[in-house]
């Protein structure tokens, strides 16, 4: 059997057994209203989408991901509760590697409106688990619920804390945030005539921005409010260092965090949905005495993985590939559904992986 045919062949194993689990099958187009993503995910996007300007109906984005119009489906009839899945291609620039493919099929998984975020987390991430048993893959899982609690009781202005959740899937932003909010590191020269200029656009040449001069004042005015509030301390980013950090098997990870929770109460809750999320995947039959947890695990993903974030990895002849992943996206369906939230999760499985492992006989 051809490699083509073999990936065809799974795809449809895969997308028969999710529908087999009670999901509806979807097929989203493959054009997205470009603007919904950027709004999104910001102009950094464009960088990984491809665009197409219509005449008539203004930019298109060829599907980067399924989710975003699963979730722009669902939230559109209003349902409560529902579970989707598809089985299609979506679309990446690959700019750094040209042996990645830049256009690969996806087979999903989504779950909305269950009443038990804990149940329905060990559920989505059971079902992938079982879909690909027969690889013995290393499993990866984290919650992003963890960095944003710790971020949201920080002792720093609202703007500063919106500033950092904002940036908090950029990790190399949300550091040098992080440094410039607790005085590591000092305000260039350039950042200071900004912020006390009497015109903002004195010497600034001709207009080309994509933004409006009100909001770009509006922004300066913000930066101009912030800038004098108190500084993150020492001792908080030393916490946060540690959050960050967290990477062990849970019983350990859990310990740690209970620690740190006295200096930082704000994780309390994180903590309290991962312990009922341990019980939801034990009674799913995951052993979950030496699943790995790290704090940071999702940070670099679509930008809307909000809370439980897991990753199943194989090894081929071609390296280690990412052959599942999924988490949940509660404030996504928010942001889509014009502040009508419903809990959701979802996860994707990657069929040309799985085949390239099988062939790579590292299949048991």
């Amino acid at each position: 059997m051809s490699r083509d045919a073999e990936i065809m062949a799974e795809t449809q194993r895969l997308h028969r057994f999710f529908k087999e689990c009670g999901a509806l099958s979807i097929e989203p187009d493959f054009l997205q209203p470009a603007d919904i993503l950027l709004d999104l995910y910001g102009e950094d996007i464009r960088a990984r989408a491809y665009l197409i300007s219509d005449p008539l109906r203004g930019e298109k984005m060829l599907r980067p991901d399924y989710t975003v119009p699963v979730v722009q489906a669902h939230m559109k009839g209003r349902a409560n509760s529902a579970r989707y899945t598809y089985a299609g291609k979506v679309f990446r620039k690959q700019e750094k590697d040209i042996g990645r493919p830049s256009e690969y099929i996806q087979v999903g998984y989504e779950c909305f409106g269950d009443d038990d975020p804990a149940r329905s987390d060990a559920d989505v991430f059971a079902a992938l688990s079982e879909a690909i048993s027969g690889l013995d893959a290393r499993v990866q899982t984290g919650d992003m619920n963890v960095l944003m609690t710790a971020v949201s009781g920080l002792h720093a202005s609202d703007d500063r804390k919106a500033a950092l959740l904002r940036h908090i899937w950029r990790p190399q932003r949300f550091r040098i945030l992080l440094e410039r909010f607790s005085g590591r590191l000092p305000k260039s020269e350039s950042r200071t005539a900004l912020l006390t200029a009497q015109d903002t656009f004195q010497g600034s040449g001709p207009f080309i921005g994509l933004r409006s001069k009100d909001e770009i004042k509006e922004r300066v005015e913000q930066l101009r409010r912030n800038d004098p509030t108190p500084l993150i301390s020492e001792t908080e980013m030393d916490l946060l260092t540690e959050i960050s950090q967290l990477c062990d098997v849970y019983p350990v990870v859990l310990s740690k965090m209970h620690d740190l929770m006295t200096e930082l109460p704000s994780i309390s809750q994180a903590i309290e949905r991962i312990e009922r999320r341990l019980e939801a995947l034990e009674a799913r039959g995951i052993d979950t005495q030496l699943l790995s947890f790290e704090a940071s695990y999702g940070q670099t993903s679509m930008e809307y993985y909000d809370g439980f974030v897991f990753g199943f990895y194989k090894a081929s002849q071609k390296g280690v590939s990412l052959v599942a992943t999924g988490g949940r996206y509660d404030a996504l369906t928010r942001h889509l559904g014009n502040g009508i939230e419903l809990p959701a999760v979802g996860g994707v499985i990657r069929p040309d992986l799985l085949v390239e492992a099988k062939r790579s006989a590292v299949w048991q």
